[in-house]
């Protein structure tokens, strides 16, 4: 299928690693232009320069003069930004019994701010065009909370609220806004939380993904291509009838419709 994204230009944040990056590249594969982004900005230009048509760009996406500066070097470069995607760094794993009023506030600086800075900075455009794709990389926990994650599930949340009222608003301007939810992806972050789960139970991290998996109809972690494949067609042309719906990814892992 000819996702038709010959041309468009995507902003991708945080996308020098894990599935920020499989969205890239994903989208790159389809003919967009795609602006690589992340704090590590040699790293953003390394992978950009393996995409067909990719910038990279520093970008530190909870820092609003960081998320301005961006977008205005996209927009030099590229043009108008056709696709945006928003991801970023999920807040530290705890309970909610534990969680503290720093918690909230930095999971709302990390989950919530930028993504409606980073909308309300494109938005305008999309609407006077006509056209455009708001794609936000949410988690399952939106749809049933994981434990010893309640700064995460109370900011994606959060956003997911925000997203699904603004998808209401822009669809008739012929823009949509979606998530996608991912389950239990092979990331370094679910790494490190399969690692953290293993040093509380006193077991193996090897053996801590092995019961991860035994929970998933799948029996595996999905591979980041595929979390990336799903991306890429909700930004395509086909998806301009789909808006306010949260994709998850998942291998069958929430029990749920």
């Amino acid at each position: 299928m000819d996702l038709q994204l010959q041309g468009k230009t995507a902003f991708v944040a945080a996308s020098t690693g894990g599935l920020g990056r499989a969205i890239a590249e994903a989208l790159g594969a389809e003919g967009a232009n795609v602006v690589v982004t992340g704090r590590r900005g040699d790293v953003a230009e390394q992978i950009a320069a393996g995409l067909p048509s990719g910038v990279g760009i520093e970008l530190d996406v909870t820092d609003a003069a960081s998320r301005a500066a961006a977008l205005e070097k996209a927009t030099h470069i590229f043009g108008p930004i056709d696709i945006l995607v928003i991801n970023g760094p999920g807040p530290r794993p705890g309970t909610a019994a534990d969680s503290t009023a720093a918690d909230v506030a930095d999971s709302f600086e990390r989950l919530v701010a930028p993504g409606q800075d980073l909308v309300s900075r494109v938005l305008p455009g999309m609407r006077e065009r006509g056209s455009g794709r708001i794609v936000a990389v949410g988690s399952s926990g939106i749809v049933s909370p994981i434990p010893n994650l309640s700064s995460s599930n109370m900011g994606r949340a959060a956003l997911a609220g925000y997203l699904k009222t603004l998808a209401a608003e822009v669809a008739v301007d012929g823009v949509t806004v979606n998530l996608v939810l991912p389950g239990r992806i092979a990331t370094d972050r679910v790494a490190q939380l399969d690692a953290a789960q293993a040093e509380r139970q006193g077991i193996d991290p090897a053996e801590a993904r092995a019961r991860s998996e035994e929970t998933i109809p799948a029996g595996r972690y999905g591979d980041p291509s595929e979390f990336g494949a799903a991306a890429a067609f909700l930004c395509s042309a086909q998806a301009a009838y789909i808006t306010g719906v949260a994709l998850r990814v998942d291998g069958g892992l929430v029990r749920t419709l």
